[in-house]
């Protein structure tokens, strides 16, 4: 076990992990630490704790020092400093009429380097850009271009739900989404009603995707026959994921057909998870069956 302490340099951003030394540092704390970037200033989220060797990227860096009143000062200057080189670098930009849209840039806390985000369509050939960007600042000078997703993770907003963005205020991580939790969740397959402000997939289909993921496993699927707790036997129509209801066109003694609701506990069927249990195992089988023919005819 080794301890370490998480420190984070951006709102909701990504958290890095310090050895705190002899140092006992409460969450909420500011620190000052070497990066690969460089001097950085960032926020302890994660006070002291022990973890497994195992788990962290070594050679774990030291945490310099608890950041001081000075430090603080020198932090809301170098914020005030991106506001205008930001202004300059768009000048820069139009001037060598480049095709990329500047999303932020950020000083290291000893001015050792200025970084600048932007997003652009293919390669952006900026080398002249950044002569003049170095000449001005007398700093070294990187340009990094980002993807939307992160763009919008910079610049927040609000989702359709209402609410400031998840990447922006609490997501530390994009967690991969794809089209079969929407299906999984019965959403509309709409790219406009499935998609977030980045024009990528909502992240928050991930948030929702494991409770789905079970209560399927315990609904029949659309097409499947199943059997009534009053006796009758019929085809479901449809089904209701939350609140576990299933509409079942049932045939009646008559022989006249009816759709009837029932609750999932109410349907005699083969549940999804044995159905793909028998599916893989009939795989398995044909598998080997495959192996011993092919085994038999090499003895041949």
């Amino acid at each position: 076990m080794i301890k370490v302490i998480g420190v984070r340099f951006r709102k909701a951003g990504k958290i890095y992990f310090f050895d705190p030394a002899d140092l006992v540092i409460d969450v909420g704390t500011n620190v000052i630490v070497e990066t690969a970037r460089g001097i950085e200033y960032g926020k302890v989220v994660i006070g002291n704790r022990e973890v497994e060797e195992e788990k962290i990227i070594q050679p774990l860096k030291p945490v310099i020092r608890i950041a001081t009143e000075e430090d603080d000062v020198i932090e809301v200057h170098n914020r005030e400093k991106e506001i205008g080189a930001f202004d300059i670098c768009l000048e820069k930009i139009a001037k060598h009429g480049l095709e990329m849209k500047l999303i932020d840039c950020e000083y290291t806390f000893d001015n050792n380097k200025l970084l600048f985000y932007f997003t652009a369509d293919g390669r952006i050939d900026f080398r002249d850009l950044v002569k003049d960007l170095a000449a001005i600042f007398k700093t070294r000078i990187e340009l990094r271009q980002i993807g939307v997703r992160d763009e919008t993770k910079i610049v927040g907003g609000v989702g359709i739900c209402g609410r400031p963005l998840c990447c922006n205020t609490f997501l530390s991580e994009f967690a991969p989404v794809s089209i079969k939790m929407a299906k999984e969740q019965n959403l509309s397959l709409n790219p406009t009603k499935i998609s977030g402000v980045c024009g990528r997939l909502m992240c928050c289909l991930k948030n929702e995707q494991e409770a789905y993921e079970e209560l399927n496993s315990k609904l029949p699927s659309v097409g499947d026959h199943v059997e009534t707790i009053d006796q009758l036997k019929g085809e479901v129509q449809s089904v209701s994921v939350l609140k576990q209801l299933v509409k079942v066109v049932v045939t009646l003694d008559n022989d006249e057909k009816e759709v009837r609701e029932y609750m999932v506990s109410d349907l005699k069927f083969t549940p999804k998870r044995k159905k793909e249990k028998i599916a893989m195992d009939d795989e398995l089988k044909a598998l080997e069956a495959l192996e011993r023919r092919e085994s038999g005819s090499k003895i041949d």
